[in-house]
């Protein structure tokens, strides 16, 4: 599924376009990002959209909802597991119980903060995660 979304286009390169959008209602209800009720970010442009039109965007669902997951949920469970791999040690070790849960949920916290640093160049890169200008308005 897609959703749609307004924007304006702020400035063109060859085959992309940097959009200022407006929220979709998902996103006013989250309210994790900063600033006002816009984001800006580059889209396809196949229409030849130039700068200071209105344009619809469109964007995969699927592609919002992974990153929703790795962004929120991704961390949470390498948590857990992170407590669980320290229960684990410390049942090698036999002593200090809670400093190898602790450890190991922070340090797993930490794996997964790199894994989403990783996640977000490479989705910055992958062209066929961007959204797509379909129409001028």
């Amino acid at each position: 599924m897609k959703k749609e979304s307004e924007g304006i286009v702020i400035e063109t390169t060859e085959d992309f376009a940097r959009v200022k959008a407006s929220r979709h209602g998902d996103c006013k209800n989250c309210g994790a990002c900063p600033g006002d009720n816009a984001t800006v970010l580059d889209a396809k442009n196949p229409i030849g959209a130039k700068a200071g039109e209105h344009v619809i965007l469109e964007m995969r669902e699927q592609n919002m909802i992974r990153a929703a997951f790795v962004v929120y949920i991704m961390p949470i469970i390498s948590i857990f597991l992170g407590v669980l791999v320290g229960t684990w040690i410390f049942n090698a070790v036999g002593y200090y119980e809670m400093v190898f849960k602790v450890a190991g949920g922070i340090v797993f916290f930490a794996i997964s903060l790199v894994y989403i640093k990783v996640f977000d160049k490479a989705t910055a890169k992958n062209d066929a995660s961007k959204p797509v200008i379909k129409k001028v308005l």
